[in-house]
């Protein structure tokens, strides 16, 4: 099972930095107020503010500051400002010793699913959740709500309303997922996890619908999918499509596969790059129960 970091009390420090796109100082000030208020101590990385091309500073930088949040024996969370791109450039040179010895928590979610999935590999739990970069987005409110109490080790169960796609029935299992372009992308990598009786959650962003089907049917052929005990399908936002339409949504392409098999199935569940993205830790026991009445999701 995996370690589940201690809960944050009021006077913590917590760290955040950039593994990922750029930030600037002013981008994150609402967060850093919105973390004082909750009565933590914020600590911004030297990334917060770098720059090189798109990324918060170099590959070395970022490794550097990262590494460095991770084995400060005070930081006891560390945020990812925003996603983007370029956690997978350098999570390998990552050295998770000391971490494994005194876990913390780690939150983010999009290009941040490589952090969560590596974690989850290690045997550590860590949370997708909204970044400090949008945390004062308008509708965003209960998505904030959301990763405070996982952070604070605040009991939660989340209830969605009922999606006609859905399929009917029960599963346990420890929760991970994220991004798929990003599962995807992990395949075959160090940081790729095992889905074997667990309940995976997907979301993106922007992605062409013929390319979610191509991963799903990368997600099929490589076994992963029938491992699964549960699939909890949240937010695609703004799918692309060609000239020629391919002719499914996202949900419908997602159904295609997933109806092959008996696990339960709840679409429409808010997870992913919208206002409404609840927090979900990855590795936590989970109960999925989806019913003619609704979802609900629940921790062990």
């Amino acid at each position: 099972m995996p370690t589940m970091p201690p809960s944050l009390r009021p006077g913590d420090h917590v760290a955040i930095v950039c593994t990922a796109r750029k930030v600037s100082h002013e981008e994150v000030a609402a967060a850093v107020d919105i973390l004082q208020g909750w009565g933590l101590k914020v600590v911004l990385g030297e990334s917060v503010s770098a720059e090189h091309h798109q990324f918060g500073g170099s590959d070395e930088l970022r490794t550097r500051d990262f590494q460095r949040m991770l084995d400060a024996p005070e930081i006891r969370a560390i945020l990812c400002a925003r996603g983007g791109y370029g956690t997978t450039r350098i999570i390998d040179a990552i050295d998770f010793s000391r971490f494994a010895a005194s876990p913390k928590w780690i939150a983010g979610f999009s290009d941040i699913t490589v952090l969560n999935c590596h974690l989850l590999k290690l045997g550590h739990e860590s949370i997708h959740g909204v970044m400090p970069f949008i945390f004062h987005q308008s509708g965003g409110e209960e998505a904030l709500e959301s990763l405070r109490r996982a952070l604070f080790g605040e009991s939660v169960a989340y209830e969605v309303a009922a999606h006609p796609l859905n399929q009917l029935g029960t599963a346990e299992g420890e929760l991970f997922g994220g991004n798929l372009s990003l599962l995807q992308t992990i395949t075959g990598t160090a940081s790729d996890c095992s889905y074997a009786g667990r309940i995976l959650f997907l979301e993106d962003i922007e992605e062409y619908l013929y390319s979610i089907d191509r991963m799903m049917v990368h997600l099929e052929r490589t076994g992963k999918l029938r491992q699964l005990a549960g699939l909890i399908v949240g937010h695609f936002t703004n799918p692309q499509d060609n000239a020629v339409p391919f002719g499914q949504t996202p949900y419908e392409i997602i159904d295609t596969y997933a109806r092959k098999y008996n696990f339960p199935v709840a679409y429409g569940f808010p997870v992913g790059h919208e206002p409404h993205n609840l927090a979900l830790i990855c590795g936590r026991r989970t109960r999925l129960t989806v019913s003619q009445a609704g979802t609900k999701v629940e921790y062990l």
